[in-house]
């Protein structure tokens, strides 16, 4: 049965001037439950289609792009329910109206997923509209009419008519109340793969990123933060550096005022900075260099802060301290050693673990993690007595625009970001206090500003992901049976602990703890936060633990998912058996797991998180004592894949990342100072040390797409141990692995 869907929800349409066709509909309008209203009272508008009158069609992207491909995909949904000739679409980056879009924003993997019906509804929608302006036209029944690659035919009379022959005409016709989508077998674009539609521009070197912007007039700026978390600013002097080639002026800047209530976003480690402005980057570099040994600092009181989080009010504290890691350990094996918060409890495992005639226990560990993404922060700010013009890189303007309007005094209405291309991203560029400061220097100066981190700014200004700790035990009897788990997993500030997800409701034994220790160093979403570690963890002891029980690592897998599907305990399970059996039968086969190769060390894992589920093999070597990953084989779960090669380069990049991270990424600290500052000191993968080949499979299924940015990564951190345990015959429990 073809889906139908009420128009109300999203849509309306308007004659272009000049002629053409316009209609606008809500990007991501489902992440509500329910729109109220008639057809007069439409909701805020997401982005737009403009069908011209020589063809074309142009789709509004409301969403920033950081590579994840959705300034392509989403409009591949579109396109396909209209029936366009996608040779003749052209994609446009919209930037951020808070009057007429919503959610604009990327994160959590959500962008198909929230957006997949009303992308389609849209199409639909416009399409009847062509077909029943062609239907008038002709004066034949609607039903006699088709349409396909842009153009509407008529089976009876042979007649044929453009789309833009007809858009001037369709944007009369009312907004049909419902309309069919097409069967998922009907797709002829979705499901094929598409270049990238930025991707001349990136290849050519067009100015794409916020890093390029330009305007006549402007100024370049860059901050001095303190050395160290737990310091605050004292005083400096500016003298020395005032009168040096092209600086403008040297001041200092509070980021939030003190009785501000943060918006959810409004992370930010270094409160108070001082400011260098000057006429290039060059000279504002050599002032800063000159500059930042004159800057004295204090120690900070430990302070707490209250800010928004999706309408409800919540409290963080940010304890006073110059931290170091050995401390950190140190409480971490402390706070693990005791009882935690319970978060779930099925039966007894107490007495399991009591009773048992073998308990396997095993605890695992994970430092801090920066970003470090390619394009260092950066924002450019124009701002005068009663408006605001911003150009640059961020993944949740509509957030913080409400911060940049609180902080400069100028409504929200009169304020304008433009929205650039990402040069990395994953929740480091959600925390964009860079745009806030660039906006009070701008306004300060009275000038066009760009604000730009330095690579040692950036990877010494916190929004790390954070450490952790976890802790499993295994209760086994007599004949080896598996009779119940314990988990009590933690971290500095936040919990990696995810309850609910898998072994969760394969046991009638199972508890799970979790605890914090507060901190001062700040943290944020990271590629697949918290799974990236808890994955790790629970895989690789789960390997372990099939060896001890003398199992098949996936056929011990299987066999513990078999029961959560068959027999589930609880019904509180956060993820479908099936669908996780699915991807490690797809990758057992693809990879021709069990087969001998000499020479050859083979890892499994598998994962559930951001509602897809994602099961590699690593396939690797030593070379010199040094583990060379030669294959990865990948099986994923993510529903129907919009754009095959987009979603497998998705995956190679996740993939790589993961394996980079977890043979290299670390970042320490000694009272309070992050031990390094670039990449001369901070080890990022490298070419050679990448994967020779990533072999992907994708689950065919209808089910609506779900994430695909993050579920690949957790599980080749645990892949990658399980195969450097079979090469070496030592199990790996703290990152980084080498």
């Amino acid at each position: 049965m073809k889906t139908q869907m009420d128009r109300r929800l999203f849509l309306k349409s308007s004659t272009l001037a000049g002629g053409g066709m316009l209609l606008g509909f809500s990007w991501m309008l489902s992440c509500k439950d329910k729109i109220e209203g008639s057809p007069q009272n439409w909701i805020e508008l997401n982005g737009y289609i403009k069908i011209n009158e020589n063809g074309t069609v142009t789709i509004m992207s409301p969403n920033p792009e950081g590579g994840q491909n959705v300034k392509t995909s989403m409009p591949m949904i579109v396109a396909e329910e209209l029936d366009a000739d996608w040779e003749r679409v052209m994609v446009e980056q919209a930037p951020l109206d808070t009057d007429r879009y919503t959610r604009q924003f990327i994160g959590g993997s959500q962008a198909l997923r929230q957006s997949w019906v009303h992308l389609r509804q849209a199409g639909a929608s416009a399409k009847y509209m062509l077909m029943q302006a062609a239907s008038e036209l002709w004066e034949v029944p609607i039903e006699e009419i088709s349409a396909q690659k842009g153009e509407v035919f008529h089976s009876g009379s042979g007649k044929k008519a453009d789309y833009g022959e007809l858009a001037t005409a369709a944007s009369q016709v009312s907004v049909p109340e419902t309309v069919p989508l097409k069967e998922i077998d009907e797709f002829t674009l979705i499901g094929t793969s598409q270049k990238n539609v930025d991707a001349q521009k990136i290849v050519t070197g067009k100015p794409l990123f916020g890093i390029d912007w330009q305007k006549e007039g402007m100024l370049i700026a860059m901050l001095i933060h303190p050395p160290a978390f737990g310091m605050k600013l004292k005083d400096f002097d500016a003298s020395t550096v005032i009168n040096m080639p092209g600086i403008q002026d040297v001041f200092s800047i509070k980021t939030y005022n003190e009785d501000y209530k943060w918006q959810f976003f409004d992370t930010c480690s270094f409160l108070d900075s001082v400011v260098i402005v000057g006429d290039s980057t060059w000279e504002v570099m050599n002032a800063k260099n000159a500059l930042t040994d004159k800057v004295e600092w204090e120690p900070n009181s430990g302070t707490t802060i209250t800010r928004d989080r999706f309408g409800t009010e919540q409290t963080l504290f940010f304890p006073a301290g110059l931290e170091s890691t050995p401390d950190h350990e140190r409480k971490k094996e402390e706070m693990s050693n005791q009882k935690g918060n319970l978060e779930r409890k099925d039966g007894n495992p107490e007495n399991a673990l009591r009773n048992a005639s073998q308990v396997l226990e095993r605890s695992y560990t994970a430092p801090f993690l920066a970003h470090n993404c390619m394009e260092p922060m950066n924002f450019f700010a124009d701002v005068k007595e009663d408006r605001a013009e911003l150009a640059g890189p961020l993944q949740k303007p509509e957030f913080t625009e409400k911060t940049l309007s609180a902080r400069l005094g100028i409504p929200l209405e009169k304020i304008d970001i433009q929205m650039t291309r990402l040069g990395g991203g994953y929740g480091r560029r959600s925390y964009a206090h860079w745009l806030v400061e660039a906006g009070i220097i701008s306004q300060r100066m009275g000038a066009p500003v760009k604000l730009i981190y330095s690579r040692e700014d950036d990877m010494t200004s916190g929004i790390y992901r954070p450490t952790y700790r976890a802790t499993y035990k295994a209760a086994l009897d007599a004949h080896n049976n598996l009779t119940g788990l314990y988990i009590n997993a933690g971290g500095i500030p936040e919990s990696p602990l995810y309850p609910n997800r898998f072994p969760a409701g394969t046991l009638d034994n199972y508890a799970a703890e979790s605890w914090v220790v507060p901190s001062n160093i700040t943290v944020g979403s990271f590629r697949a936060p918290s799974s990236n570690f808890m994955a790790c963890a629970e895989q690789s002891f789960l390997d372990e633990l099939a060896e001890t029980m003398r199992k098949d690592p996936i056929a011990f897998r299987l066999e513990l998912l078999t029961r959560a599907e068959n027999n589930p305990i609880a019904e509180n399970n956060d993820y479908d058996p099936a669908r996780y059996k699915g991807v490690l039968e797809l990758v057992r086969d693809t990879s021709n797991w069990g087969e001998e190769k000499p020479g050859v060390f083979r890892g499994v894992a598998a994962y559930f998180c951001h509602n897809s589920y994602a099961a590699q093999v690593v396939d690797l070597v030593l070379v010199d004592g040094l583990p060379q990953v030669q294959k990865v084989y990948c099986a994923v779960d993510c529903g129907i894949v919009v754009n095959p090669d987009a979603a497998t380069n998705l995956l190679e990049g996740a993939i790589v990342d993961g394996i980079g991270n977890a043979l290299f990424g670390s970042l320490t600290f000694k009272d309070g100072r992050p031990n390094k500052r670039n990449f001369d000191q901070y080890r990022m993968i490298r070419m050679k040390e990448a994967p020779k080949e990533i072999e992907v499979h994708f689950v065919q299924n209808q089910i609506d797409p779900t994430g695909l940015g993050e579920p690949a990564f957790p599980p080749v951190f645990p892949a990658l141990a399980n195969a450097m345990y079979k090469a070496t015959g030592k199990r790996l429990y703290d990152q980084p692995f080498l």
